[in-house]
């Protein structure tokens, strides 16, 4: 198959631990950053960079979400206020700027496991929904006849086997469309440099905290809501924002 015009970048916020949740936090949030491919490598790429250099004064700072919010290295810089106001309004212009397409699915874990007495894999949930409507997203474009790839970052040799067994599942037909030939998955070592992933790292977790607490206020939940993919009246919830249960 012939490569397609887009590529999708996949991250996540939590963990599919239904036995001991985090009282604080009992999401998982599975994010599809999908870009098209010229415009990644025209617009997104070189923003990323710039932002690095004003910064950081070089590029291979890795942008992670826990690390930015707990101020560790290399962003304790951020303990100064006024850096982090800079840093911070920096970091939603990126986002705002970045021409990407958002896909979604958020799910309570406690509530989850009410349900039933054996709850599915809140993964295996989540990535089901995205690819999904990652596949109607394509299919509109007329490039479901070519290959996209979905590149997730390394988590382990049995997660990664685990993750491209249940992937390989799911587009083989355990889904509510059918074969899902069109994709294929791509596994990126945690040192890579990758501009997509950081992007979708940062847009998990706020997707969570406003399911968590939907009247907080959350300026950068503001911001990723406009890129979540929406039917044609606007609507988000079931196209680009699942929520479970």
């Amino acid at each position: 198959m012939e490569y397609s015009d887009y590529i999708i970048y996949v991250d996540e916020s939590g963990d599919h631990n239904l036995v001991n949740t985090d009282p604080n936090y009992p999401m998982f949030v599975l994010a599809f950053c999908i870009f098209r491919k010229t415009e990644y490598a025209d617009l997104v790429s070189p923003s990323i960079q710039r932002f690095k250099f004003k910064h950081f004064g070089h590029d291979t700072v890795v942008l992670h979400e826990h690390e930015i919010r707990k101020q560790q290295a290399p962003f304790v810089f951020l303990k100064s206020r006024d850096k982090r106001a800079v840093f911070m309004q920096d970091i939603n212009k990126l986002i705002t700027k970045a021409p990407m397409t958002v896909i979604a699915a958020a799910i309570h874990k406690d509530e989850h496991k009410e349900l039933s007495a054996d709850p599915t894999n809140p993964y295996e949930v989540a990535l089901t929904f995205c690819m999904e409507r990652a596949y109607s997203f394509l299919n509109n474009l007329k490039q479901t006849r070519r290959k996209t790839h979905l590149v997730v970052e390394c988590r382990g040799k049995k997660e990664d086997r685990d993750l491209e067994l249940e992937f390989r599942r799911i587009c083989d037909g355990a889904n509510l469309i059918g074969q899902l030939d069109c994709f294929d998955i791509v596994f990126a070592d945690k040192k890579a440099n990758s501009g997509g992933l950081q992007l979708a790292d940062l847009i998990a977790r706020p997707i969570g905290i406003k399911i968590l607490n939907p009247d907080q206020q959350n300026r950068a939940y503001e911001i990723i809501a406009l890129k979540l993919r929406s039917n044609a009246k606007g609507s988000i919830d079931g196209f680009g924002l699942k929520r479970f249960p």
